[in-house]
């Protein structure tokens, strides 16, 4: 098979060896969302039998290519799919089991960890040789020598900023933090806006990930070297929480309860000048709906802002790919891979050119990918897929809300952090 290359954000990963630990989680009984089955498959579609299951998360992007793999469903082939925030805390109990619940997942560099851990993924490599005829060396994630997912597209938050507000406030578009503050509080001094900035900084995984984002920025280093001890109650991690701090108090006083959803919801109703958010969901946000002319046609997206004197977006580069699970039969195993190559076929960047920042071939980004483009041009880094780093991810998520709530020190929330990380990472055998 001849695959071409083609630009993108990423080059082809390897992985470092993961460990190979059975969950302890306990399999959950899951129901399917189906789509709605057509009569017959399309002419592109595989002539294959059997039962794809789909998990994936629920932004435009995976909706899109549900959306063009179920097209693939007869009578011989079942296709069902169940879109959810909650993919990430469903995935590994219902790979677990055996048939497993999916078939194939949709998963990112994180979340693809536990299932690699546990030894839930099948191996790609005699799929793509067969199959993967329209895929290029940049989709395919290589851990250890063995292909393990196929990536269809890069994400990344980045700054999106309202040309018109900003103008009336005479300030300048920022491109570091420092600035993004003094463009914040300019704005609220002239009146123009009470809490003009707006990010997922909700409890839990995504004020984790802000911490994370910014922490890179810093130049902050997650564990020693050569280590899985932890290495952020410091300097940098400090100063990444004051940072934190310092940017909600132009949030909406309900901060932390702000997902995804709901600061795309505040930038749609006029609520706010500036904006840290992923680029997935540009095209949902410039869209015409939910939104007025004034704000989508004033929204400009570019790099997320650099800190500290850094010269790197501080943010984190990460890919989402198609995973097979290895508890299923063959049969099942085929029919998904070649079923979700049709839904990521090079169609689907012409089909969806705004919903994603694709790594299908042929795609030519457009203004709706320039804030994830121009992050990856400007060296973000990718998020770190280290087979602990989820541990200490859910640790800071859990540990610095009583500091963002201001009950506790920075120092104080941080060697919380490290604490709780190294008890859950001697339970997993990561440190002793």
């Amino acid at each position: 098979m001849h695959r071409r290359s083609t630009p993108s954000p990423f080059t082809r990963v390897s992985g470092t060896a993961l460990a190979n630990r059975p969950s302890s989680l306990a399999v959950t009984v899951l129901t399917l969302s189906a789509f709605v089955v057509p009569h017959a498959a399309l002419a592109d579609c595989p002539d294959v039998a059997g039962s794809v299951r789909l998990l994936s998360n629920e932004l435009p992007a995976m909706q899109a290519i549900a959306a063009r793999a179920s097209r693939c469903a007869t009578d011989q082939l079942e296709f069902t799919a169940d879109q959810t925030a909650e993919h990430k805390h469903i995935q590994v109990a219902a790979l677990t089991s055996d048939p497993a619940a999916y078939t194939t997942a949709i998963v990112a560099n994180s979340s693809s960890v536990p299932l690699l851990n546990a030894d839930l993924l099948r191996p790609l490599d005699d799929l793509v040789e067969r199959y993967g005829e329209n895929l290029t060396e940049s989709q395919l994630i290589t851990i250890d020598g063995k292909v393990m997912a196929v990536a269809f597209m890069a994400n990344a938050q980045h700054l999106f900023y309202r040309e018109d507000v900003l103008k009336e406030a005479g300030v300048p578009v920022p491109t570091t933090y420092e600035e993004v503050l003094a463009a914040l509080e300019s704005i609220r001094e002239q009146g123009l806006m009470d809490t003009p900035f707006t990010s997922t900084f909700a409890a839990g995984w995504d004020l984790g990930e802000e911490f994370v984002n910014l922490y890179l920025g810093h130049g902050g280093e997650f564990f020693e070297s050569g280590s899985a001890r932890p290495s952020i109650a410091n300097e940098k991690g400090v100063a990444t929480l004051e940072l934190l701090k310092a940017l909600s108090g132009y949030m909406n006083p309900d901060f932390l309860t702000f997902d995804t959803n709901a600061a795309q919801a505040e930038w749609e109703e006029g609520r706010a000048a500036m904006m840290t958010l992923w680029g997935s969901r540009a095209g949902a946000t410039l869209d015409d709906e939910n939104s007025t002319p004034e704000v989508v046609d004033n929204t400009v997206l570019v790099a997320a802002p650099t800190v500290a004197g850094n010269d790197i977006p501080a943010t984190t580069l990460w890919w989402d790919g198609i995973v097979i699970a290895k508890n299923v039969d063959d049969a099942d195993a085929e029919a998904s891979f070649r079923v979700m190559m049709e839904g990521i076929a090079p169609a689907l960047a012409q089909e969806e050119p705004d919903a994603a920042v694709w790594l299908i071939d042929g795609f030519e980004p457009g203004p709706m990918a320039a804030g994830v483009s121009a992050s990856a041009a400007g060296g973000a880094k990718p998020y770190p897929m280290l087979p602990y780093m989820g541990i200490l991810h859910t640790a800071i998520s859990t540990e610095l809300v009583d500091f963002m709530q201001g009950k506790e020190s920075a120092e104080k929330a941080l060697e919380d952090a490290e604490t709780a990380y190294l008890t859950a990472a001697r339970e997993s055998g990561f440190v002793e």
